[in-house]
């Protein structure tokens, strides 16, 4: 019972998640109209990281609860291919849609179209990135936890591809609608079938260099998690859901 308990507060979590993400996107237009896109910014700010911070808390705290599906820990190519798939997801990632500055409002936040760099490849690299994460992480852990907490995560994701076409094409209308005729949503599938060309020198940028130091620091940190996890549970928030 405990197990399936779990399982049901962590998809709670994403629904949350999903709800202030997807809700805050939709309102965006409206809001900036009201009161400004730095201030519209930082309160979407203020409620979207603790929710994931939370969402992510919760994950690692419980993410061998349930059936152990599989096991493939102690097995060097699995691990090998584990932490391949990180780094990619990590490439993806990447905020290509926005500026980095923007985020805490430094610059004034902009909804923009780019066909360059990773968008030649999906022009939804964010959800691709979380998606080849969820598996990855999935194949390396194997409990029915992490099986039920992937399955919400991607399908938030998914739901957020649509969404996020229908407000670019709402919003930009032909601009859009040359930008979908010239992108794919399935990675490399524009390239493959000659709508686009990978273009490698869009893709060495300093901000590149910055993604895999962060790979780094991951890889080095991963060796904490326990103690992190032990921290969580003894936190008012574990507390709470308990």
């Amino acid at each position: 019972m405990e197990n399936h308990k779990t399982s049901l507060i962590i998809l709670g979590l994403i629904l949350i998640f999903a709800v202030i993400h997807s809700g805050g996107a939709a309102l965006r237009s409206k809001a900036e109209a009201l009161i400004g896109p730095r201030l519209w910014r930082l309160c979407f700010v203020s409620l979207s990281l603790p929710s994931a911070i939370i969402l992510i808390s919760y994950f690692l705290a419980h993410r061998y609860d349930g059936i152990r599906l599989w096991n493939f820990q102690g097995n060097n190519y699995v691990f090998l291919l584990v932490w391949l798939l990180t780094a990619i997801s990590f490439l993806f990632l990447y905020p290509a849609t926005y500026n980095l500055l923007e985020i805490p409002s430094v610059l004034k936040p902009q909804v923009r179209i780019y066909g360059t760099g990773i968008m030649r490849i999906t022009r939804h690299p964010q959800a691709f990135g979380q998606i080849i994460w969820c598996l990855s992480h999935t194949l390396w852990i194997g409990t029915s936890f992490t099986f039920i907490t992937s399955f919400g995560l991607i399908a938030h994701h998914l739901f957020a591809i649509w969404h996020g076409d229908k407000r670019l094409e709402t919003k930009f209308g032909d601009e859009f609608h040359e930008f979908k005729k010239n992108t794919s949503i399935i990675p490399f599938l524009a390239i493959i079938d000659g709508r686009q060309q990978i273009q490698l020198k869009e893709f060495f940028k300093f901000s590149q260099l910055g993604i895999l130091i962060a790979i780094a620091v991951i890889w080095w940190s991963h060796k904490y998690i326990n103690i992190a996890v032990t921290t969580f549970n003894s936190s008012f928030i574990s507390k709470f859901f308990n």
